[in-house]
């Protein structure tokens, strides 16, 4: 578009065909070369505080230089041309401030692009270590819920050691069992809800072990459920919150309920299990809740999908899970 223009403007001003070619060629090449020279040192540097005048200095300084070499190449190619030589000469100026004012927006245009780059990268890296902290946080909380059930655990095996070896055994090998299909899984890994079901059910084996016939707990799915994904071990810390709400201070068996269904595109979860109201919570009790909350914080950036509630002797939690699409 350069060479055309100027090849346009020396055919109106009377130069001969061959001759603008040439011109309009030379003269397009310098225009190119100042946009890559421009383009580089503003796409590295941007000119702050008293470096302002590199904003205009260098593009007009280098045009300068241009329409120079410029010149001195056409005088010598057409030294026998007078006609020619003198248009050279009287438009030298009018050259100058064209070309100039090219680069001098050239430039501008180097370092917003530049500016933009800057911005883009900026956000690259900000986007880039929020989800390392996300993962950083999740992985914490993973580290946090493994000990927090592995040491409820050990120490029933502690009691049962002496009086109950048999019992105590069985838990250390079903405890084994659970930890090999858990422990090395990745935190951020969804599963289907079938498969997290069976790690459920091994954990559940091994608080039986503990808690005997007084534990119970009924499973009510819904059969288009089984084939529905959720983040893996996000059950069992509501789960274990419930046994421990339940079985607290109340002596008679004790049943829990889990009802899954499927509700637009999230699968619900309800967890419904007795409790005393007039007993004191047992210490530590929510993290389970906390923990999971938190969980899915950090997954969906939503505090809307975990709800607790307390109704007469009824605690009840319900978990909705979005669905990937």
């Amino acid at each position: 578009m350069w060479f055309l223009g100027t090849f346009g403007l020396l055919m109106f001003y009377g130069v001969d065909q061959s001759t603008a070619i040439v011109d309009a060629l030379v003269f397009a090449l310098f225009f190119s070369l100042g946009v890559n020279m421009l383009d580089r040192v503003f796409g590295f540097y941007i000119p702050k505080g008293s470096n302002n005048w590199l904003l205009l200095g260098l593009p007009l300084i280098f045009s300068l230089v241009a329409v120079l070499v410029h010149q001195y190449l056409l005088k010598w190619i057409y030294s026998d041309q007078e006609g020619y030589l003198i248009f050279l000469k009287s438009h030298f100026y009018l050259r100058w401030a064209i070309l100039g004012v090219a680069e001098v927006l050239v430039g501008l245009i180097a370092i917003v692009v530049s500016k933009l780059e800057q911005q883009d990268e900026a956000q690259k890296r900000e986007t880039l270590m929020n989800e390392l902290s996300r993962e950083a946080e999740l992985s914490r909380l993973r580290q946090q819920l493994q000990p927090h059930f592995l040491f409820n655990s050990l120490n029933s095996i502690s009691a049962l050691t002496i009086s109950q070896p048999k019992k105590a055994r069985e838990m250390v090998l079903q405890l084994s069992d659970f930890l090999r299909g858990t422990i090395q899984k990745d935190h951020q890994q969804w599963v289907s809800l079938e498969d997290d079901l069976g790690y459920l059910k091994m954990y559940l084996d091994i608080e039986r072990v503990r808690f005997g016939h007084r534990l119970e707990v009924e499973f009510d799915i819904s059969d288009d459920t089984m084939s529905m994904h959720l983040p893996q071990l996000l059950i069992q810390p509501l789960l274990e919150n419930a046994i421990k709400h339940g079985l607290y201070g109340i002596t008679e068996d004790v049943k829990i309920i889990l009802h899954v269904f499927k509700e637009q595109n999230y699968l619900i979860l309800k967890i419904e299990n007795p409790f005393d109201p007039e007993v004191a919570a047992p210490k530590g009790t929510g993290f389970g809740l906390s923990s999971v909350a938190r969980r899915l914080f950090l997954l969906f950036g939503r505090k809307d999908l975990l709800e607790s509630k307390a109704l007469n002797s009824l605690f009840t939690v319900i978990l909705k899970i979005p669905q990937q699409k």
